[in-house]
């Protein structure tokens, strides 16, 4: 799609932003260099028992635009896999299913989910777009809670939309989904972190690359993320950078924002206020280079 040079220009900028406000999420040095343990922890319990809840009972505007356009049944990309939270519901409909994600563990557990279904899932480790012609293309093109890990975001979406030939169809939280955090890291820390991006800014991105997409705001019904309390407050104060002898405090902490003990969710994973966003791919007969697949 050609641009003039003002609409160029909204674009480069909106670009720019969105690649400074991610990279403002960093960790000072100062803190990660003193911590007793990686910040970075990927929680694979809480995706699991999401993915399966899920699978289990499916519900929610991604679930249904993507239900919507797998009539007739069709092939499934999950870009970001994790352990199929966004794939595993839509089996039924599903003629092949595509998993790319950059943890070849977390394509194992979604391996085995699809297999006890009866789907014999095609696994692609590696980052997206990098790993983008080897995954091919597939009616519809998933893409959940991964947006906010990427900053050169205008490739990316772009070969979503070239991937899919029905419908690409992303969830992403309304804010960032590391900002439930950041009234702790005041607490532990006295450090003010950002609030941007946002799903709005990613809106106006799509919209200044000429992609019509169509949005949901809407807030997932509260689940058991972590199987106890003490379990949701060691990943949290990893996250945090805090030493295991302050654990109490940070129990102490998110009980003052409100967690329950007794059904301890997620914080800083996928948050509960969500925006579904979804627009349509490329027909493979308007495509001529890509095949089917």
């Amino acid at each position: 799609m050609a641009f003039d040079g003002n609409e160029a220009d909204r674009l480069r900028g909106l670009l720019a932003r969105w690649r400074s406000d991610l990279a403002a999420w960093a960790i000072p040095d100062h803190i990660t260099a003193a911590a007793p343990q990686s910040p970075w922890v990927l929680p694979r319990q809480v995706f699991t028992r999401r993915a399966d809840r899920l699978a289990a009972a499916p519900a929610g505007p991604s679930y249904q635009r993507a239900w919507a356009a797998l009539d007739p049944p069709g092939s499934i990309l999950d870009v970001g896999s994790g352990a199929g939270a966004a794939c595993l519901p839509l089996l039924p409909r599903c003629t092949s299913l595509t998993a790319v994600d950059a943890e070849p563990d977390m394509l194992g557990l979604l391996a085995e989910r699809a297999a006890a279904a009866g789907i014999r899932a095609a696994l692609v480790p590696g980052r997206w777009p990098g790993v983008a012609a080897e995954a091919g293309r597939a009616d519809v093109v998933a893409c959940h809670h991964v947006l906010y890990n990427v900053p050169d975001i205008e490739p990316f979406l772009a070969a979503l939309t070239a991937a899919a030939r029905r419908l690409v169809v992303v969830e992403i939280t309304a804010v960032h989904p590391l900002e439930s955090l950041n009234s702790l890291w005041l607490r532990f820390h006295g450090l003010v972190r950002p609030e941007r991006p946002t799903a709005d800014d990613l809106l106006a991105i799509l919209a200044a690359m000429g992609i019509h997409a169509r949005s949901e705001r809407w807030r997932r019904t509260s689940g058991r993320d972590y199987g106890s309390f003490a379990e949701l407050t060691d990943i949290t104060r990893r996250r945090l950078c805090v030493p295991p002898e302050r654990a109490a405090e940070v129990a102490a902490a998110l009980t003052d924002l409100g967690i329950d003990p007794d059904r301890p969710v997620d914080l800083g994973s996928s948050g509960r206020d969500l925006v579904t966003i979804s627009w349509g791919g490329i027909p493979n007969d308007l495509d001529p280079g890509a095949s089917s697949g």
